[in-house]
Parts: structure tokens; C-alpha cells; sequence
């Protein structure tokens, strides 16, 4: 396999999906080892740095790419296997957005509260325990809670040629913000564009399903992944991203209001039911409804994020594009 190493500069960020031309051009089946910046570019250092007074709108999110995939075509799959996610710093910061977070006011969401106090947290990371330490602000308390590192951003260029903020989920991906983006799972994303364009970024340490506030514990991520392409001839490409595991296959739907997220990810969901087990729109329906489970990935983002996962291990014969995951899963493997 091809071993591609990329650490960005941060004039090399990109901010948007779309409107970026690629930073270079990698071949199906390479290795990518990456450094992804947090979602504030490291500027929230200690609890004095407040978000008004340190971020600047339009470059949050930071992400490292994009990358043009040698063969993409439009109705293509793309597939991106994350084989290790690694904490680049000993520390992760979360804070209090003015107008932003999931139980305050916002542009969306017209009130006329004042914002919420500005608080920022930084969280110390215990490499050897596996943890990261949550310290209150107003309080004597400080609670250790597992290490979960994740991406909260993966996504391709959108279609016909939109632009789109790294701020925000859709159909492309982008910023999903889901747990589930973890080591060990695969992501499956229609190619939109030539060269698919992809880029990942948004290292989360940990998060809740939801992401209350909307900002998890925030950090740099060394990533290594395993990019691959199924042609259309092969297979055709979801029209929202999917993600398999060794235990689940999952879809995330993106829209407003959060129900429609969630109607977006159960349709794909029986979609990929019916293909995967020779079921019609009803009896997968039916199955979905007695199998299915649907954790929030966000409901704070321009769009809100809904999953539906369904258990390998309560029905059999999941095995979508004849056990590509399990295949990426032994090249993983060969690079630890």
C-alpha cells in the first residue's frame, strides 16, 4: 500500500467542502497518515481564552485536505477506513459559543435572552490512563472520563458544484459530528465530483450523543486511514453517508428540523436493508422499526445530525459490498 504522510501548514487549511482545489492526488487503496487541527486552530489554550474574543467566523473547523481520489467519478463510492486516531496534544479546551449550543438562543432560534455566560474548559489528557479530565469552573470537582477520540468532520465536495462551510453536515458528510466516526469504522460517501475531493479534520477527544452545547472536548488528531473506491459499475453510491463497524451498519441524515435528520437516516436505512437482504420498501420498513437504534450525532450545527444503526449480530447477512469493511479491516492490520 502507499503511504501518504501530510501535516498542513495553517495557510493550507481548507474551510469549506467544495471550491478547494485539492492538495494532492492519492491512488485507491493508500495509507494516509494525517494531523488534523482542532475546530478552534489551538487558539482556546487555557480558561481565560473565551470564544468572542479568540475565534473568527469563517475559520473554525480546519481541515486537512482536500485530496483528489486518482479514478473518482461522479456516482462512485468513496470509502475511507479510520484505522487509528491518536490525541496530538495533552489537552483538549471546550467552551460556551454566544448564541450557539443546543439550549440557547440562536440565529435560528430567535429569543430574547441574553447569550449564556462565556465559560471555556480545558480538559488534560492522562495518555497512560486513557483519560481526559473534566475540572469545573465554579466548583471543587474534577471527574476522569474515558478517552474517545473521534472526527466530528469527514465529507467530499457537494454536488453540482455548491460550496459548502466546514461548519455544516448534509448529504456530502461534513461536519456530522458523530461518536461513531471512530477508529475501526468505515465511511461510505457518494462522489459528487472528480476526484471525489475529500478532507477530514475536527479531532474530537470525546463527545456526548447530541453534543449538548455543541462543542466537545475539542483536540489535534494524528489520523492514519485507508482510502478506497467502489465504481458505479460495481455498486451504487448511498445518497447519505454510511458507516459499518464490526458490530453495526449506521446511516446519518442531516437536515431541519431534527425529525427530518431522523427520517432521512431511517429511509437510507431501508434502502440499504432492502438491497442488502432482497426486501421490499415495506418489509424493510417493518424490520427497521423492531431492529433499529437512533442516537442524536448533534442538534446544534446548521443543520442537525440524526443516526439510525442497525445490529449485525440481530440480523444476519449485513455484509455490504461483499465485506469490504472486514477486508479494510485486515490491511489495518498490517500497519500496527
Amino acid at each position: 500500500m502507499d503511504v501518504v504522510e501530510f501535516r498542513p501548514e495553517p495557510s493550507q487549511y481548507a474551510y469549506t467542502f467544495g471550491g478547494v482545489a485539492p492538495i494532492r492526488e492519492v491512488e485507491p487503496g493508500s495509507v494516509l497518515r494525517l494531523w488534523c487541527d482542532d475546530a478552534f486552530g489551538g487558539t482556546l489554550r487555557s480558561t481565560s481564552d473565551l470564544a468572542s474574543a479568540n475565534l473568527r467566523m469563517g475559520f473554525l473547523n480546519p481541515q486537512t485536505g482536500p485530496f483528489a481520489v486518482r479514478g473518482a467519478e461522479p456516482g462512485d463510492t468513496l470509502v475511507l477506513h479510520l484505522v487509528d486516531l491518536t490525541p496530538a496534544r495533552d489537552w483538549g479546551a471546550s467552551t460556551l459559543v454566544p448564541f450557539f449550543g443546543g439550549l440557547t438562543g440562536t440565529d435560528r432560534t430567535a429569543l430574547l435572552n441574553e447569550p449564556l455566560e462565556e465559560r471555556t474548559w480545558i480538559y488534560e489528557l492522562d495518555r497512560a490512563r486513557r483519560t481526559v479530565t473534566f475540572t469545573a469552573s465554579r466548583a471543587d470537582l474534577s471527574i476522569d472520563l474515558p478517552l474517545a477520540p473521534m472526527l466530528g468532520t469527514v465529507g467530499v465536495a457537494p454536488a453540482v458544484g455548491e460550496v459548502r462551510s466546514s461548519l455544516t453536515p448534509d448529504a456530502f458528510g461534513g461536519n456530522m459530528d458523530t461518536p461513531e466516526m471512530r477508529a475501526g469504522a468505515t465511511c461510505y460517501l457518494p462522489v459528487n465530483e472528480p476526484g471525489a475531493i475529500f478532507s477530514v479534520g475536527d479531532g474530537h477527544y470525546r463527545q456526548g450523543e447530541g453534543e449538548s452545547c455543541g462543542i466537545a472536548v475539542e483536540g489535534a488528531m494524528d489520523v492514519t486511514l485507508i482510502v478506497d473506491l467502489v465504481k458505479a459499475s460495481q455498486a451504487s453510491a448511498p445518497l447519505w453517508p454510511r458507516l459499518e463497524n464490526d458490530d453495526e451498519i449506521l446511516v446519518v441524515g442531516s437536515s431541519r428540523p431534527l425529525e427530518d435528520a431522523w427520517r432521512i437516516s431511517q429511509v437510507e436505512m431501508i434502502t440499504w436493508l432492502g438491497g442488502l437482504l432482497g426486501l421490499d420498501r415495506l418489509d424493510a420498513y417493518q424490520l427497521l422499526t423492531q431492529v433499529s437504534l437512533a442516537p442524536l450525532a448533534n442538534v446544534v450545527d446548521t443543520n442537525y445530525s440524526a443516526v439510525t444503526k442497525v445490529s449485525k449480530a440481530l440480523v444476519p447477512g449485513l455484509r455490504p459490498l461483499d465485506g469490504l469493511h472486514a477486508d479494510l479491516r485486515e490491511r489495518a492490520r498490517s500497519l500496527t
